[in-house]
């Protein structure tokens, strides 16, 4: 279609400053985990947005952050990766940061060597004074010839509206990659393995969440006594340690019935059908630095 636009645009930022809730609000879907803790996207999730004309495809990495296991270096290199490949760097930085320009500079310098076509989100607005906002925007504008600089509240729908129209006027003509009906490249395997970590990484203390890893065993769609259509799906949570094992499951079970419970919530919106969820927790010790279990965060052509 002539004058239609198409794009492949990169969320890129430390850990923690908003980009999993940027693209949730993005696309009006959840594919992203979203909890106030860093290092939740381990893997590029892919989200479609359809618009009259234009279709952006966009790519949640990992939050940079300082490696200290495989997997961290595995979580870096997938968001690094997607720099030089992507039409489009949504470059998201957090209003709150003490130091915002020292704090991005490595992966100011990424965009940089990648000459790449960026936009500067400013997230977080809503929790600092105008005057910290001016300053950031100050400190970055002599650094890059950012195509716009906007900043921005995650969660006000008309912010949202507003990146979606830069991002279009940056893009060029090109043909819509996906149908029109998909929002997403996840499969729903991947869905519900997001779900699950979410809801864990949501309860569970400091220590625990980011040595979990959960793996869907089971997904299967059938139907009740009832004839009505139901999903039966079967999860495993892996962790660190036995102690963590423990946290998990909690006392009588109770922190992995919460766990289960509000992910089935989640899950049965999702689907719009029933869900019966069944979690076991296994430990797994230092599978941070197993490459069987890294080999699943990187990325692929």
């Amino acid at each position: 279609m002539e004058g239609f636009k198409s794009g492949f645009v990169a969320l890129v930022g430390k850990t923690n400053v908003g980009k999993s809730s940027i693209l949730n609000n993005l696309i009006g879907q959840k594919i992203s985990a979203v909890v106030n803790k860093p290092q939740t996207t381990r893997t590029a999730i892919k989200a479609i947005v359809n618009r009259p004309n234009s279709q952006i495809v966009f790519i949640d990495t990992p939050g940079i952050h300082k490696a200290k296991s495989k997997l961290g270096t595995t979580m870096n290199d997938t968001a690094y990766s997607t720099i030089p490949d992507a039409d489009v760097i949504l470059f998201v930085v957090d209003a709150t940061a003490e130091n915002c320009k020292a704090d991005n500079k490595l992966i100011l310098e990424k965009i940089k060597e990648a000459k790449s076509n960026a936009i500067l989100i400013i997230n977080k607005i809503d929790l600092v004074k105008k005057e910290k906002v001016a300053s950031i925007i100050n400190d970055f504008k002599d650094e890059y010839n950012f195509q716009t600089v906007i900043p921005i509240s995650a969660l006000k729908k008309a912010d949202i509206e507003i990146v979606l129209n830069e991002i279009e006027k940056t893009l060029k003509e090109g043909p819509a990659y996906y149908s029109k009906e998909e929002y997403t490249d996840q499969t729903l395997r991947d869905l519900a393995s997001e779900i699950i970590r979410e809801k864990a990484l949501k309860f569970l203390q400091e220590e625990v969440p980011h040595g979990i890893f959960v793996e869907i065993e089971k997904l299967k769609r059938t139907k009740t006594m009832n004839e009505k259509p139901v999903f039966n799906i079967e999860a495993t949570i892996y962790c660190l340690r036995n102690s963590h094992k423990g946290i998990i499951i909690g006392k009588d079970g109770k922190m992995l019935k919460k766990i289960g419970m509000y992910a089935r919530e989640d899950l049965e919106k999702m689907l719009e059908e029933q869900v019966n969820l069944k979690i076991w927790v296994k430990v797994r010790e230092d599978w941070i630095n197993d490459e069987k279990f890294i080999k699943k965060f990187k990325t692929t052509d």
